[in-house]
């Protein structure tokens, strides 16, 4: 098998991983599923992957109708592959299909016998017109989830998430200083309303760009960042960023002369927190400790809570995730996210802030659980105030006085992670 191949066989067993065992690719790459491949094999095997996974939907509509019947599991992923690799990046159709004949007769008993229907079905697939392609509408979400979305946000809020997930994730950078206008120029990058910058070009090798290695700036989506903006700690607060892997707030804390302390259950998430403090200069405490058995000992002025969650306003950027969530899963993780956020009330210093945020569209895991925490604590305050930031649309604020940020919002800048923050004052 050519270099091609080694990517295109790797890309398949990704996609077979999240569809048929609800592995996330993450979970897959953490355990070595392209470890055997060059690096410029292994970035082509996940850019496939995902390519795949975000158009899975509309690759569906293309081969249904020259399929009798629903193939195997294994044959349809790499009919799936083979079909967004024709019709999504105009790849050669001789190259793709060849391959993907080899890898039907390479791909052991599951796939054997099927080398002809792919060769005859593929041939189909790359004579489809561009602009019916073109016109295929977004794939839905799972119905589990598409429905709770609906009842929250109505249809046509969420057919514009779809096709903000069909769009993927550009990526956003935040600095660690002010000179938003001179950096965006040396990046090519704009600078979005917020003040984070979005570069302009999705597929930057991002430690060859200017200013990571003096650590000027990190990766971070837009919508993530604004939960350190509404904790807004004053200098030399003592601040709790509370599962704070991959980092991306407590530099912000950290930067903004804050004493951060960052705790996370992961030890080799936690490393990169501390690798990341290092490339940018700053210095934080960083703890391994599950935050449920953990102590701290003292108060502090400030706690950032962004508790473990679906995720699924990453969807976007991590189209596996609808594949490897259900609704069974969201209950214990409710009940999770609320025990963190009672247990870091505990630690808050009278008059001291808690912000609660979640990357997820669900308002389980948002505006209900806001809800259910004041219930609990009838001495909380909830700080609107806090939410008053540059870039920050008021019709983005809910009644009850959280930010709810949606992948639909910005669409001509090119979306934004769904997010819910709280900004919570302890009496």
């Amino acid at each position: 098998m050519g270099k091609a191949d080694a990517a295109r066989a790797a890309a398949l067993a990704l996609i077979s991983g999240v569809t048929q065992d609800r592995a996330t690719l993450g979970d897959l790459l953490a355990a070595g599923a392209l470890a055997a491949l060059a690096p410029p094999d292994r970035a082509r095997a996940q850019r496939l992957a995902l390519t795949a996974l975000r158009q899975l939907g509309r690759a569906d509509a293309v081969l249904r109708p020259l399929l009798r019947k629903a193939p195997p599991p294994d044959l349809m992923a790499l009919l799936r592959l083979a079909t967004v690799e024709l019709l999504t990046e105009q790849a050669a159709p001789h190259g793709v299909v060849n391959d993907a004949v080899a890898l039907a007769q390479n791909g052991g008993p599951r796939l054997a016998g099927f080398a002809g229907l792919v060769n005859a079905v593929l041939r189909k697939v790359a004579q489809t017109a561009p602009e019916h392609w073109a016109a295929l509408p977004p794939p839905p979400l799972p119905n589990w989830l598409r429905g709770r979305l609906m009842s929250a946000w109505g249809k046509p809020a969420v057919m514009a998430i779809e096709a903000a997930h069909l769009q993927g994730a550009a990526t956003d950078l935040t600095l660690r200083g002010d000179d938003a206008a001179a950096w965006a120029e040396r990046l090519g990058a704009r600078v979005l309303p917020t003040g984070s910058l979005r570069l302009a070009d999705r597929h930057a090798q991002i430690s060859e760009l200017p200013g990571y290695a003096e650590g000027a700036w990190w990766v971070q989506d837009a919508a993530a960042a604004l939960a350190a903006r509404v904790l807004a700690p004053r200098q030399g607060a003592r601040v709790l960023d509370l599962c704070a892997a991959p980092g991306g707030k407590t530099l912000q804390l950290a930067a903004a002369g804050a004493r951060v302390t960052a705790l996370d259950i992961s030890a080799p998430r936690m490393a990169r927190v501390a690798e990341n403090l290092t490339r940018c200069g700053l210095a934080a405490e960083t703890v391994v400790a599950d935050a449920l058995h953990w102590q701290p000992a003292e108060a502090f002025d400030a706690v950032l809570l962004d508790a473990p969650c679906s995720a699924t306003g990453t969807i976007r950027r991590h189209p596996d995730l609808p594949f490897a969530r259900d609704p069974a899963s969201l209950r214990p993780l409710v009940a999770l996210q609320a025990a963190l956020f009672d247990r870091a009330l505990g630690w808050l210093r009278p008059g001291g802030r808690l912000v609660l945020c979640t990357c997820s569209l669900l308002p389980d895991e948002g505006e209900a659980q806001l809800q259910a925490a004041l219930a609990r604590h009838p001495e909380l305050r909830v700080d609107r105030e806090a939410l008053a930031l540059p870039g920050v649309d008021p019709g983005w604020v809910t009644p009850q006085g959280g930010l709810r940020l949606r992948p639909d919002y910005w669409r001509e800048a090119g979306g934004m992670d769904g997010f819910f923050i709280a900004a919570l004052t302890a009496a």
